[in-house]
């Protein structure tokens, strides 16, 4: 990829978790089920070392924990009151004083990193709300290091609950048919068989695949204890490899072909011309080619505005 061509700015619709309360209204005890087994799924997954690691969408930092084998971890995310959240949690240092976390606004439409400079990249929860996914993903496998890894989860339009309404006329659009599904706005289930062909498009090899929260429904999860439960979908998630039908699915895929590894200290690219060279002040990024000034703002490196 072209590191000196500008992006395009038609960038589609965004969604904004700015101002929710995502992680007390959303992620409350009745899911701590989906919170165990994705955890699973992205462990197993995960390269468990690199020097620098970026999750896109990470939100207020739930999946944090599993990145402990990197040097650096950046959460990326377009809302900032959840980056905040996050920050206000974890800290930027780790018991050493040595940097740890960075935290970046932006969308995942236009990444501010340098081309090449991260060794792996997950996105969890996240790629459902792209109305653009090819997009997402030229973008993603520009950021990645050489045989870097992405590990992605997406909603599976192809689980066995939507097979079963739709087989009893109790829900119109078919599960088998390849286009994504909108079913609330910015919110989209992905056939995997399309998704795979957008990985590949995007230039991945797909390594591996693991279908997860086979048990999703209230009436299990209210009736069955949870480490039941959870330990039934650990080694069901194997099944991913043959076939994928729970509404959940995670794949590790890795950059294809050859290209050349990023400068040590390179990490940030300027949105408006491209350049990587940069030079951090207290209150911005600076780049040196365009003059285009970055905002740095209560330790939140700001590319929206």
């Amino acid at each position: 990829m072209d590191s000196n061509a500008k992006p395009d700015l038609a960038r589609p619709n965004i969604c904004d978790y700015e101002g929710s309360a995502y992680r007390t209204d959303f992620w409350t005890q009745e899911r701590s089920y989906e919170d165990a087994v994705e955890r699973i799924a992205l462990g197993a997954l995960l390269p468990p070392t690199g020097r620098r690691l970026v999750e896109i969408g990470a939100g207020f930092g739930r999946l944090v924990d599993l990145y402990a084998g990197y040097e650096h971890v950046i959460l990326f995310d377009y809302s900032r009151s959840l980056l905040q959240e996050a920050r206000a949690r974890l800290g930027s240092v780790d018991p050493s004083g040595r940097p740890r976390y960075t935290y970046v606004l932006g969308d995942f439409y236009d990444l501010p990193f340098a081309v090449g400079v991260f060794d792996t990249v997950t996105m969890v929860r996240a790629i459902h709300h792209a109305q653009d996914v090819s997009r997402v993903m030229r973008g993603v496998n520009a950021i990645l290091a050489p045989k870097g890894a992405f590990v992605l989860e997406f909603a599976n339009k192809r689980n066995i609950k939507a097979i079963v309404r739709w087989l009893l006329r109790r829900q119109e659009w078919t599960p088998f048919c390849a286009e994504p599904y909108e079913f609330v706005d910015l919110n989209f289930d992905f056939h995997p068989t399309w998704m795979r062909a957008r990985l590949q498009e995007a230039g991945f090899t797909l390594k591996a695949t693991r279908s997860v929260s086979h048990f999703r429904l209230n009436g299990l999860k209210k009736t069955i204890p949870h480490n039941v439960l959870v330990s039934l979908d650990k080694y069901a998630q194997l099944t991913g490899r043959w076939w994928q039908l729970s509404p959940s699915v995670f794949v590790q895929s890795q950059v294809a072909g050859q290209r050349a590894a990023a400068p040590a200290d390179a990490l940030f690219r300027c949105l408006k011309c491209c350049s990587a060279d940069l030079i951090e002040t207290t209150t911005a990024l600076i780049c040196q080619r365009c003059q285009r000034r970055w905002s740095i703002y209560e330790g939140l490196y700001d590319f929206k505005s």
